[in-house]
């Protein structure tokens, strides 16, 4: 799939989660498989760009593959201001979060509670991608409730603005992440526009991929919660994909290298103290399938070292 003048390795993106998809994971789920990652959610405002959790969000340079940054917000200008700031930063394509659910995004008229608004929503669209000379892309639910699905009529603004491509989560804002996601709707946005058109939502398996590709008739997929834990998935749905068939699971040494690997990523990227909380659910999703106990354990940890040598005796016995 190709966005703007930049072609995907492959179909496959990584959704961008905020406090999930920092530099150390997506340059993990790049390497496993992915076609492009998402950063996490960066803020319009423009008074927390010096903070501490902003510069680790806005950090884009030195990652392979095309770099996509989202950005979030609610007023034309500060979205503006903020996509020509975070190319400045490194970003390569502008992507625009009229998705998230989260109550205090919401509040401030900003993520998918702009759905309710499409004549904000134009306003923004227009103002980010008159601003930048870099693709812009936007991520969006079906509707803002189930009442309300809007998201063809969104999707056409997206386009008629000069969107090049566009991410529907198959679910309303009201269903936050509950129940299943829906696809009749990204399929009708499918037909209703000619810009790419990725589907995203309970997207865990190589089977379920395939048939959302084929159902939707989307040109690539979009796994967020599905990639917690099992950064693999992104190479399984690839080879199946491209194959027909499916990988032997992971190995319990390439469990151990990739878990210890990520969990030494953290710790560089945050330091010590930040890095170590920031990886206990990494952990906890890794070692989803261990005895409670364990985790709790590991979640009580507060050093760097304490904590990859816990991991270590982890792999070691086998557990």
């Amino acid at each position: 799939m190709k966005i703007g003048q930049y072609q995907l390795a492959n179909p496959l993106i990584l959704a961008p989660m905020a406090g999930i998809t920092d530099k150390p994971f997506r340059e993990l789920c790049f390497k496993l498989g992915a076609g492009m990652t998402v950063s996490e959610m960066c803020s319009s405002n423009p008074k927390v760009w010096a903070s501490s959790k902003s510069t680790h969000r806005m950090t884009h340079t030195d990652e392979a593959g095309v770099r996509s940054v989202q950005i979030a917000g609610s007023d034309p200008e500060e979205m503006a201001a903020a996509a020509q700031f975070n190319v400045e930063q490194g970003a390569q394509i502008i992507d625009i979060n009229m998705g998230c659910p989260a109550k205090k995004v919401n509040k401030k008229l900003a993520g998918s509670a702009l759905l309710q608004h499409p004549d904000v929503v134009k306003d923004i669209l227009h103002s980010v991608v008159n601003a930048v000379d870099v693709p812009v892309t936007l991520k969006i639910r079906t509707g803002w409730d189930t009442d309300n699905r809007n998201g063809v009529d969104i999707a056409k603004l997206a386009q008629d603005a000069g969107i090049q491509s566009l991410a529907v989560h198959g679910r309303t804002r009201k269903c936050m992440y509950k129940g299943f996601a829906e696809f009749d709707t990204i399929r009708a946005i499918k037909q209703a526009i000619s810009i790419p058109v990725i589907a995203n939502g309970d997207i865990t398996t190589p089977e379920k991929a395939r048939d959302v590709l084929d159902y939707t008739g989307a040109d690539a997929i979009m796994i967020g919660r599905g990639a917690q834990g099992n950064p693999w998935i992104f190479r399984e749905i690839h080879h199946y994909l491209t194959t027909g068939e499916k990988l032997a699971p992971v190995n319990a040494t390439e469990v151990s290298e990739t878990l210890l690997n990520h969990v030494r990523a953290l710790h560089e990227f945050y330091g010590d103290f930040l890095g170590v909380r920031i990886a206990r659910k990494h952990i906890g999703w890794y070692l989803k399938e261990q005895r409670n106990e364990l985790r709790q354990e590991l979640f009580k940890i507060e050093t760097a070292d304490e904590q990859l040598a816990v991991l270590n005796r982890i792999f070691t016995d086998n557990i």
